[in-house]
C-alpha cells in the first residue's frame, strides 16, 4: 500500500492503533498460570470490539486470532492449552484489518523477571527494531535496513534468522514489497513514498533460519537458540517513518 491521500493514513492510524492496544492489553495479561488460548482469547475479544478481523485468521486460516509463541516457539505459535510459567518468554504478533486495511505489530515479553541474556536479549531486539526503522526514508534503499540492523546485531555479538523478513502492508496482510530482509542483502529496490511497511527483525543468540514444527505452523530456530521479534508498522515519509502501530 501506499498512502496517497489523508484518508487512508486516518484508516491506517486506526487499525494501528487497534492492533497495538490489543498487543498491549495481552501482554499485561502475561502471568503464570494463564494458558496461551486463554491469552488469545483476549486479543480476540479486543479485535471483535473494535469491528477488527485477525489477519492470520482471514488470510491463512491460522487457527488462533493471534500468534504467541514461546521459548523454543520464535512465531506463528498456535494458542492452545501451553501453561505459561514464570521466566518464559513470550512473543506475541498481533496483526489485523479494518474496512479493508490492515497493520501488524508484535513484541517479545518476559513472564515476570528474565534470565540476564534474555533480558538483554529483548533490550537489544527493540534497540533493532528502531536501527531498522531509522533507514525508513522515502528514495532510501530497502537494503539500508537490514545493514543497519546487521551491523548492530555483528557489534553486540548476536545473530539474526534470516528466513523471516518484513514486508509491504495495507491492503492485504503481505504485498509489495515482499522479502524486505532485516540481515545485509543486495536487495535494489528503493523506498517509495508513502509506502506502507512493517520493520521486525529476529534477533538472536545463535539462531540462522527459522524451521517449520510437526503442526504446519509454529516456527522454531535452528540452530536452536532464544530469538526475539519486535515489530511496527510504518509509513515511508521525505523525512522519515510515521509509526502507527502505537498504542493510545
Amino acid at each position: 500500500m501506499t498512502i496517497t491521500q489523508e484518508d487512508d493514513l486516518d484508516a491506517l492510524k486506526a487499525i494501528g492503533r487497534i492492533v497495538a492496544n490489543t498487543l498491549q492489553s495481552m501482554a499485561d495479561a502475561i502471568e503464570p498460570g494463564i494458558t496461551t488460548a486463554e491469552l488469545d482469547s483476549i486479543g480476540a475479544a479486543l479485535l471483535e470490539r473494535e469491528d477488527a478481523v485477525s489477519a492470520p485468521r482471514s488470510t491463512y486460516g491460522f487457527p488462533g486470532a493471534t500468534c504467541i509463541s514461546v521459548n523454543e516457539e520464535i512465531a506463528h505459535g498456535i494458542p492452545g492449552p501451553r501453561t505459561i510459567r514464570a521466566g518464559d518468554l513470550v512473543n506475541i504478533d498481533v496483526s489485523a484489518s479494518r474496512d479493508g486495511v490492515f497493520a501488524d505489530t508484535g513484541a517479545s515479553f518476559g513472564c515476570g523477571p528474565l534470565r540476564p541474556t534474555l533480558d538483554r536479549l529483548c533490550r537489544d531486539g527493540r534497540k533493532a527494531r528502531q536501527v531498522g526503522i531509522a533507514q525508513v526514508r522515502a528514495g532510501r534503499p530497502l537494503a539500508g535496513i537490514g545493514r543497519a540492523v546487521g551491523a548492530f546485531a555483528d557489534k553486540r555479538g548476536y545473530t539474526l534468522i534470516r528466513n523471516l523478513a518484513s514486508h509491504g502492508i495495507g491492503r492485504a496482510l503481505h504485498e509489495y514489497p515482499e522479502e524486505i530482509a532485516t540481515w545485509p542483502s543486495r536487495d535494489r529496490r528503493r523506498i517509495d513514498r508513502g509506502l506502507v511497511m512493517t520493520v521486525e527483525p529476529f534477533l538472536s543468540t545463535g539462531g540462522l533460519w527459522a524451521d517449520q514444527g510437526e503442526d504446519g505452523w509454529t516456527l522454531f530456530a535452528a540452530p536452536s537458540a532464544p530469538v526475539v521479534q519486535y515489530e511496527h508498522t510504518v509509513v515511508a515519509t521525505e523525512r522519515g517513518a510515521v509509526v502507527v502501530t502505537l498504542p493510545g
